[in-house]
């Protein structure tokens, strides 16, 4: 995701995203994957990625992870949109991770968490997908 990657005004660029998911990801072939696209469709960026769409696989996440592949990633797929709330305990990887509401507009992102942190990160409104890729 380094394309993705900036600050400032870059940054601001960047929240007007969508995120193009899968159908209903739970229901992808084998390797289900994000595009981020930019407002006027172009796509910016692909990420392959894992489904935590269950209770157990958005608590574990990618802890205790080494490694996470340049064009990989998690997506936390919740039951219903709520302010979500993240913590890097015991995640080895720095990520970012950007929120998304129901329709996959991107609400914020959290750039470069710090590896084996507590401090709880979001972003303003309410979220039903968190992707997770490298910081």
């Amino acid at each position: 995701m380094r394309p993705l990657r900036g600050r400032g005004a870059a940054l601001t660029a960047i929240l007007s995203f969508a995120l193009t998911l899968c159908v209903a990801l739970s229901a992808c072939a084998k390797d289900p994957t994000v595009t981020i696209n930019a407002p006027d469709g172009k796509q910016l960026a692909s990420v392959s990625v894992e489904v935590a769409n269950r209770p157990d696989t958005r608590e574990l996440g990618l802890m205790y992870r080494q490694h996470l592949g340049e064009n990989a990633g998690m997506i936390f797929v919740f039951t219903h949109p709520e302010h979500q709330t993240f913590w890097m305990k015991n995640t080895e990887i720095p990520l970012d991770m950007i929120f998304a509401d129901e329709n996959g507009k991107v609400l914020g992102i959290v750039e470069d968490a710090a590896p084996f942190t507590e401090t709880s990160r979001a972003v303003d409104g309410v979220s039903l997908y968190v992707l997770e890729v490298n910081g």
